[in-house]
């Protein structure tokens, strides 16, 4: 009987134990089945981005990894850490920007980017939101470039490659602002006396280093943005002594009142052939390149004229490279500059004016129509020599058109005149045919002119 209970009781332990063992190994089936069934988004077709690629350019955000792949997709590999994102997106270096050019969407509708870095030192996929149309996530869009062209003065200006040659050498785009920017040529020695004008400035966003955009009058291929240290407004530095020749153009008193350079001039050996050295003589050359155009372009605003006399034809014909040839001027007949009255709208400037007319005996008085003095002499200077604004001002306060009035006038039964007070003088250059403009700001009020009393005057050419 007892024999019968200790049997029982063994087959009960077994079948425990069994059940247990059955129930562990079922447990561990189970973790093992949810381990192995890990799921990986899958990423749709690459597409590549069509957009302006200026237009694609972005900047790390650090708030997400570059990956071989979409990072959710199997067998994505980090290429960038989330720590180096960060230090990429806080770089103050343009060569850490990215240029977006590919895209793929995954399973799951998270969009990744294939980005490349400026300098190309890193290039993968990196999660952009959830929206092909627009950068977002790890990545956002970067102004590589801040244009300064309004603000700086030196836009418009006449500049010379300060050190030609192979540093600093004109760009399609300053290195780094745009993917792979390339320079427009591998010296600058070739265009060393280039006249070269600034069209537009813009600082690289993270530097902060100044470009300028200048245009080679002579070989618009070398046209680019170059580093603004790098240029000059000093033609003599332009100077090749071993192909150039430099002018200076000299007044009766001695004075140069202006200079030019005759570059790459042929050697009178052989007409074919630019001079490789200095002392070459190339007066034939030089005589030939200074035309009427290049000698009147030269002295525009001077107030001079050139004539190819028999002194400055032999100083020219005696022209070796290195040489600085010195050629007489003349100085042009004096002329009356008509001066134009205008009344500025809404500011100091003549942008949006409106003409002023000298009132004279028997006119009908308007709020357009000023007295003006009588004046022994007009505003007078050698034809073609530039005047400043501030001569201009000077002239007119001397004059006493600094303050003018018109008649009174009827408004609506009311007695009324205006008052225009000198605001501006914009500068020019003497001419019969042109004028010089002076601008007065202008206020209406009731009551008798001061002008009233003063009559007719401000006839002939002295005004436009």
């Amino acid at each position: 009987m007892f024999g019968g209970r200790k049997i029982m009781q063994s087959s009960l332990k077994k079948s425990l134990y069994l059940g247990l063992a059955a129930l562990s190994f079922a447990g561990v089936a189970a973790v093992s089945t949810t381990a192995s069934a890990k799921s990986y988004a899958t990423a749709g077709a690459y597409k590549t981005l069509t957009t302006d690629a200026t237009k694609r350019n972005v900047e790390a955000t650090g708030t997400n990894a570059l990956y071989t792949k979409p990072g959710t997709v199997k067998g994505a590999k980090v290429v960038a850490s989330k720590a180096t994102m960060a230090k990429l997106a806080s770089s103050k270096k343009s060569a850490d920007y990215f240029r977006a050019y590919g895209v793929k969407t995954t399973n799951r509708g998270s969009v990744y980017y294939k980005v490349v870095t400026m300098d190309g030192k890193y290039r993968g996929y990196v999660y952009g939101g959830t929206s092909d149309a627009a950068f977002a996530g790890g990545i956002k869009s970067a102004t590589t470039m801040t244009d300064q062209t309004s603000s700086n003065t030196m836009v418009g200006k006449t500049v010379y490659f300060e050190n030609p040659g192979k540093t600093n050498v004109t760009w399609n785009a300053p290195k780094y602002t745009q993917y792979k920017a390339s320079k427009n040529v591998v010296s600058t020695q070739p265009f060393s006396g280039d006249t070269l004008k600034v069209t537009k400035a813009a600082t690289k966003t993270r530097e902060g280093s100044l470009y300028y955009y200048v245009e080679d009058q002579n070989h618009p291929s070398v046209s680019g943005w170059i580093y603004s240290k790098a240029v000059t407004t000093d033609a003599s530095v332009a100077f090749n002594e071993v192909s150039d020749v430099k002018v200076n153009f000299v007044n009766a008193s001695g004075t140069t009142v202006s200079s030019t350079i005759l570059q790459n001039l042929k050697t009178d050996a052989d007409a074919t052939k630019t001079a490789t050295a200095k002392g070459t003589a190339v007066g034939t050359d030089a005589t030939a390149q200074l035309t009427t155009d290049v000698a009147k372009k030269a002295l525009t605003g001077t107030g001079y004229a050139y004539t190819a006399t028999n002194a400055n034809k032999a100083a020219l014909l005696a022209a070796k490279t290195g040489d600085t040839v010195t050629l007489s001027v003349t100085q042009n007949n004096e002329v009356t500059t008509p001066i134009k009255l205008v009344a500025a709208a809404t500011s100091a400037t003549a942008n949006d004016s409106k003409d002023l007319s000298v009132y004279k005996s028997g006119d009908t008085a308007s709020s357009t129509t000023v007295v003006v003095p009588s004046l022994s002499a007009g505003f007078k200077g050698a034809d073609g020599a530039a005047f400043t604004a501030d001569t201009l001002k000077a002239f007119a306060t001397s004059n006493k058109l600094d303050t003018l009035y018109t008649p009174s006038y009827d408004v609506s039964g009311t007695k009324t005149y205006t008052k225009y007070v000198l605001s501006n003088a914009e500068a020019g250059t003497y001419g019969a045919n042109s004028s010089a403009t002076l601008v007065y700001t202008a206020s209406t009020l009731e009551g008798t002119s001061p002008a009233d009393a003063t009559g007719s005057t401000g006839t002939g050419s002295i005004f436009a």
